[in-house]
């Protein structure tokens, strides 16, 4: 691979660069006055156009771990990987109808508040410590670490921590603003992502059509892709049988076929696009009709992110099976990396503005909300009750850069080992494990009045427990074939539940016992939350985007499965 970047490279993500700081620093003096309005800072309250909030949306979710991650799933698996990006559309749909009216008609601005005002402090207290530790060790550590590595690949291999840093600064840079200056300049973030990342897939696709002989015209290099890995455009991934090879159970493990839909793709999704600060947040200081079409219009987005992230990875498939790429590295992600090299100069360096993007983006996104948490449910509430609108402000930026300091620290020399199972696959185990718990927790407390705090943190605790149970020790306990699962042989000397039927067995059981306990408290909990008749009734205009969601999704399950 030739790692060398030239002048016109170089050029490019320059001019990416200046263009975000200038918007950047035009917008925060535009908006100066925030400084004395805690909730205009953390939440942009009322300043967020629909499109922005969309586009910072989409630009906080994408990341090097999906430009990695996914692209190197979709060498693997193939195209059904994109149903974490399709259902993620679906799954928008639902918060934007029937979530954010909750958040919004009881004035919610962070999760842990929703969880102080529909529960107890305790456990408000309790998972603002937890999501703070989640989104520092875990989240912000894995996506500056993945992040350097990838952009130093590129970059020749040798500046890894110089790129830790840069990436760190641009990030602070722009957080340090306040979340309108994040939304913002998120929407010049995904623009260059999706051009960016539009372009790699372009030219992957024609250099697949010259492989074989058939041109290079982007669209017969697709249809190659279809004639020669077939497999790799199903949707549903089969069942092992007695015959399967440990190659057709890994993916089956990766992905279970249509117990997927049954189980853990909808508690990922739910749980990550309605129950999380670091999205949420966007959307929680806009008005209702504004929130709603912002997210839809994210949802939109998020039909063509397979497109980006995926299809470069089919596209290495194909090449490396026909030997047209000894460049590979690394497995299965390293595919994205080797594509890259087909890119010729001055697009390289749009290559590395795209990832950059990603990165930055949500490396801000995510140290914006830690600073809300920190300011708003703990340091306000339990260190200076008193602190006043310009203070909270400045202990926001104190925790931003305590966040990103922290970040640095410990991915300096890949203390936590993420670089061992890699980004990806680190976010979703150490969230995948909360998710069943929390999510049962913001479902059954949104729309089942009964619903009591004892039994949240019962919820989340046992969620926990179960879904470490049905990971790593169910098979050796209960056998390898029962009633609830099947565990397969993962070709590592141990056998093996999917990890999606894990989720969904732990949601299942957590949902039952909180059930329980409820029965035991009132019929309804004094700290329900109250509806209004039409409280979730749409506008035509937002019918008309479910609409066109729902069919372009329903076209490509027809055309794939």
């Amino acid at each position: 691979m030739n790692q060398n970047l030239a002048f016109a490279d170089y050029a490019v993500f320059i001019i990416y660069f200046i263009v975000v700081s200038v918007y950047g620093y035009t917008v925060y003096r535009k908006r100066k006055q925030d400084e004395q309005d805690a909730k205009a800072y953390f939440l942009a309250e009322g300043n967020l156009t629909w499109w922005a909030i969309g586009a910072s949306l989409i630009a906080s979710n994408i990341s090097a771990e999906q430009f990695i991650g996914m692209s190197g799933e979709g060498f693997f698996l193939g195209i059904a990987v994109a149903a974490y990006e399709w259902l993620a559309a679906i799954a928008l749909i639902i918060v934007a109808v029937w979530f954010i009216p909750v958040y919004l008609k009881n004035k919610i601005y962070t999760m842990p508040q929703f969880l102080k005002t529909r529960y107890n402090e305790s456990t408000a207290l309790i998972m603002a410590v937890f999501w703070l530790f989640l989104y520092v060790f875990v989240n912000l550590t894995s996506i500056l670490y993945l992040g350097a590595v990838a952009i130093n690949g590129l970059a020749g291999g040798e500046y890894l921590h110089a790129i830790m840093i840069g990436l760190a600064v641009f990030a602070l840079f722009i957080s340090l603003g306040g979340m309108k200056v994040v939304a913002y300049t998120d929407v010049i973030q995904v623009a260059v992502l999706i051009i960016g990342g539009l372009v790699t897939s372009y030219i992957a696709l024609t250099t697949v059509a010259e492989a074989f002989g058939v041109g290079q015209n982007a669209i017969a290099g697709f249809k190659v892709l279809m004639q020669e890995a077939p497999e790799h455009f199903k949707m549903i991934i089969p069942k092992p049988t007695a015959t399967s090879t440990q190659l057709e159970i890994d993916k089956y493990l990766t992905f279970p076929g249509l117990l997927s839909y049954a189980a853990g793709i909808w508690i990922i999704n739910l749980n990550y696009w309605g129950c999380n600060q670091y999205i949420t947040q966007r959307a929680l200081g806009a008005d209702l009709q504004t929130a709603r079409t912002g997210i839809l219009f994210a949802g939109m987005l998020k039909l063509l992110m397979p497109l980006i992230v995926m299809l470069p990875g089919i596209a290495a498939y194909v090449l490396y099976m026909k030997g047209e790429l000894p460049q590979l590295v690394g497995g299965k992600d390293g595919a994205y990396s080797a594509i890259l090299t087909f890119l010729p100069t001055g697009l390289k360096g749009l290559s590395v503005a795209a990832l950059t993007a990603a990165i930055v983006a949500s490396l801000a996104g995510k140290v914006n909300s830690i600073s809300t948490i920190y300011t708003l449910d703990i340091h306000k509430k339990y260190i200076q009750k008193d602190a006043g609108e310009k203070q909270q402000v400045n202990i926001g930026r104190l925790a931003v850069f305590a966040a990103m300091l922290l970040a640095v620290l410990f991915t300096w020399n890949d203390i936590l080992g993420i670089g061992g199972v890699g980004g990806f696959t680190y976010i979703q185990k150490y969230t995948g494990f909360i998710s069943p718990g929390v999510f049962a927790m913001f479902f059954l407390g949104m729309f089942w009045k009964r619903t009591t705090g004892t039994a949240a943190i019962v919820g989340v605790i046992l969620g926990f427990l179960l879904s470490v149970l049905f990971n790593e020790y169910a098979p050796a306990i209960f056998g390898n074939d029962t009633l609830l699962y099947t565990a397969y042989n993962n070709g590592k000397g141990a056998f093996e539940i999917p990890f999606h039927i894990c989720m969904g067995l732990s949601f299942l059981f957590t949902m039952i016992a909180m059930i329980l306990i409820s029965f035991a408290g009132p019929k309804v909990n004094p700290k329900a939350f109250e509806t209004e008749p039409g409280m979730f009734k749409v506008q035509p205009q937002t019918t008309v985007l479910i609409v066109i969601t729902l069919l372009i999704i329903v076209a490509l399950y027809v055309k794939f499965w």
